[in-house]
Parts: structure tokens; sequence; C-alpha cells
């Protein structure tokens, strides 16, 4: 039986499909290429006629989303540019995905589409990038909370954090200019991650060029540390130099943390650094700025005792002596940080180039004390191979190799390698014998292949 089925288009002619109804005594392979010969152009009707299908659309009813981790729905309906009741084609869907992913927030987006009638539906699927928290460098003048409203007016979903990079990152970084601009500050903003020097986590850290304030005084609210020499002679690190909070925090973990651990003040709370504005309160971006640290020293701890877990190839006694502390000592947390790198040199020793030291402290504030619980994961044992050397004459490789004392198939002794990149580097004429060398730097990797447990050593003289 032959079957006519008008299709009327809003604003086009009506298309007119023909076909025959499929006849029982046909087998059911028959039946079932001409079924699926009907798909393609049951979109075809949906979205217009082939030679133009990527330009037909129809009204969008619902945006849907899965995968999510943090953001809901609505956000990621949001991101994709899509509004409800607009008309949309395959090019618009997909131009959605393409929008998502330039944003920097997902690292994969996929979508489907389901029609009904004159509308369609469309759910992405989307896997989220690792996020970011946000610092402001050498913004004195305002508040995190300032910028980070001026952040949302174009963002209003932020939340203080951002992926690694993306438009998003630009717009929040263009938010911030804008903001500078309506107080009378003209300057480029811009964006880098990097390590937070006091939390040793990685941040979106924003920062304004042009802007040339001087610390000119730095205050704690400990009076020890206003007192102490050492801090005295570490502030000329500082005071004069361009205002940054980074250079701060730098400041404050690399000078001032030291002096607390020494003396067993280990949990010690130190800033973060506020901005003391003097001067004449009318005038918006005064040149100098008066930094204040608020320090909480907390309580002296004493050494009780290590528990170690995953030591194989080094015994406890042995690892005990390598950390070199006896319970009721001054729990000192610079000579701590150094005795696990004395605990990774002795796997080191012994070619376990991959080991993982990982320390665990737990305070006894009753008692005022300090044990540790380290977790090791020793790795394999690699040997050594062979030497690669590039950037050196013939005859100063030779002095090299013959100074070298590993060899193929031993065990490589990794503090003996660095020794020897310490004598290359410094005492460079314990190896050259006079021979006129020419380098200012070594560049140098352990390449380690982990399935045959082999390691070759490359130098590269520059």
């Amino acid at each position: 039986m032959n079957c006519i089925v008008r299709i009327r288009r809003r604003s086009q002619l009506p298309i007119e499909l023909r076909w025959s109804a499929e006849p029982l005594h046909l087998g059911y392979n028959e039946r079932m290429r001409r079924r699926f010969w009907l798909i393609p152009l049951a979109f075809l009707v949906f979205f217009g006629q082939p030679r133009s299908a990527s330009s037909q659309t129809a009204t969008l009813k619902a945006i849907h989303a899965e995968g999510m981790k943090t953001f809901t729905e609505e956000q990621v309906a949001a991101l994709s540019g899509l509004s409800l009741n607009s008309q949309v084609g395959r090019q618009e869907l997909q131009d959605a995905a393409d929008l998502m992913l330039r944003s920097g927030y997902f690292a994969k987006v996929t979508y489907k589409f389901e029609t009904h009638n004159d509308a369609v539906t469309a759910t992405y699927h989307v896997e989220e990038t690792p996020r970011l928290h946000v610092a402001y460098d050498n913004f004195p003048w305002f508040t995190d909370e300032e910028l980070s409203t001026a952040i949302k007016s174009n963002l209003p979903f932020y939340d203080g954090t951002l992926p690694e990079g993306g438009t998003v990152v630009d717009l929040a970084g263009n938010s911030i200019a804008s903001f500078l601009t309506q107080h009378g500050l003209k300057a480029e903003v811009r964006h880098f991650v990097l390590s937070d020097p006091l939390l040793d986590v990685p941040v979106q850290q924003f920062q304004v060029e042009g802007v040339t304030q001087k610390i000119t005084t730095i205050d704690f609210s400990d009076a020890a540390l206003k007192e102490n020499l050492a801090v005295q002679q570490h502030l000329g690190d500082i005071r004069g130099k361009n205002y940054s909070r980074l250079a701060i925090d730098l400041f404050l973990n690399e000078a001032i943390r030291p002096i607390y651990q020494q003396q067993g003040f280990l949990r010690a709370k130190i800033g973060p650094a506020e901005v003391r504005l003097s001067g004449n309160p009318n005038q918006k971006f005064p040149e100098d700025i008066a930094v204040y640290v608020p320090c909480t020293p907390g309580d002296i701890y004493q050494w009780k005792e290590v528990q170690w877990k995953g030591n194989a190839a080094v015994s406890t006694e042995s690892l005990n002596q390598v950390v070199g502390m006896k319970s009721g000592d001054p729990a000192n947390g610079m000579a701590i940080e150094g005795a696990w790198d004395r605990v990774r040199d002795a796997f080191g020793r012994l070619g376990y180039l991959d080991v993982k030291v990982t320390p665990t402290p737990h305070y006894d504030d009753q008692s005022h004390t300090v044990s540790y619980s380290v977790d090791i994961v020793e790795g394999k044992v690699y040997r050594y191979q062979e030497m690669t050397i590039t950037g050196m004459s013939l005859a100063g490789e030779r002095l090299i190799r013959d100074a070298w004392t590993i060899k193929p198939g031993e065990v490589l002794n990794k503090v003996a390698f660095e020794q020897f990149l310490s004598t290359l580097e410094s005492h460079r004429d314990n190896i050259f014998k006079g021979l006129p060398v020419h380098y200012d730097t070594v560049g140098h990797w352990l390449q380690t292949d982990g399935d045959k447990g082999t390691v070759d050593v490359l130098l590269d003289f520059k």
C-alpha cells in the first residue's frame, strides 16, 4: 500500500515523502534494512533538507547535564551559552560544547539530543578539570573581597577558584582590570599558576603591572621577632622593594619561619601579612606601603619518637640513627626536615631512586611532644647502564668518564652521583686537571627504565 505524508515546516514549502508499506512476505533482514534507511531520513525531516541540514534548527526546550562534581546543571547550562526556546541545530549544539571546553572548566564535553515534535532536548556530559584557589599579588588598596566581587560581576558563580587556564581565567583578569579602571588606575592585569610558598599548593595568581608602591616598613606582632638580630638582618631583603604578597610570603617562609622552627615552635602561625595605610586618606594610591605581620608562636615541642612503615632495604635501627634524635630533645623543625632528606639519601645510596618518604606529625598538646609516623615506598633498585655527554670536548669527556667510578651493572648510588655533579660545578679542576674547559652550567638527568631496572646518566654542558 502506498502512503503519502505531507509535512509543513514554518515559512517553507511542504515536504512530501512517499514510501510503500513493507510487504509481509519480505524476510526479516530486508524489513530491518528498509527501517534503518528511514532513520537518517527522519533526521533530515526534523532538521531540514539534505543540502542544508547543518543550517536547520528546532526549538530548544531543555538543557540537561551529567558527570559534574562541583557544578550544578544550571551552571553548566549557563556555560553552554544556549538559551531555552531558541532555535538550535547540530552546529549550535557543537558550538556550545566547544565553548565549554574553551572555558577551561572542562577536560572533555560530549552531548546527545532527543527530539519530540518540533522540540529538542540537549544533554551534555562533562568531565571537570582541577580548580585552583585564587591569589591576588599586588593590589594593596583593595581587599580580596572587593576583587572577588569584581570577578563575580561577570562570572556569577565564581567561588574563589579557577582552572589553570581558559576563557574564564581571562574573563576574571579583565574584570579586575575594569574594576581598577573604575577607581582611576589603568594597568594591565596578568595571571599565572605558581606554588604558594606557605601552603605549598598551586594557586592561580593575579598580578597588576605598572604599579610601583614600595614596602617601607614591615612590623610583627611578636615582640621577640622585633628584637631578633637575624630578623633585622633579613628585613633589608624586602624593605624598599615593590609591594608584592608573593615576595612577602617568600620572605616569611624563608626568613621568619625557620627562626620559629629552630626553637621548637613547630605550629607557629605566621601571617597573612596586612597592609597598614598611612598618609593622606584622600590619596587613592599612595606610594609607601606599611606591612604588618600577625604572628602567634604557640608552644615549644620536644621530640618523642618516630614509627616506620614500609622499610625493608634499610632497618628501623639504621633509620633511627640517620634521624639522630632522642626522646626529650628539642624538636628543631629545621633539623627534622633535614632528617627526612637524610632518610631519602640512605635509600638513594642503595639505588632506590624513586623512594617516597612521607612523614606525618602527631602533636601531643598536653605533654608538648611530637612524634612522627613515616610511610616509605621504596620502589625499584636501579643499576647504572651508560653515560651520555654533550657539549664537551673529546678530551674533557674522557676525563669525565675516568672520574666516574660506577661501572655498568652496578647499583647507581644517587648520593655519589650528586657529589659528582657538585665537583663538576664547583671543583672542576679536580676532574679536568688543568685542561681548559668552558661551561657555565651542567644539565643533568637520570633516565630510568622501570621495566629493566636500569638508569642512564645524561650530562649536558653549556
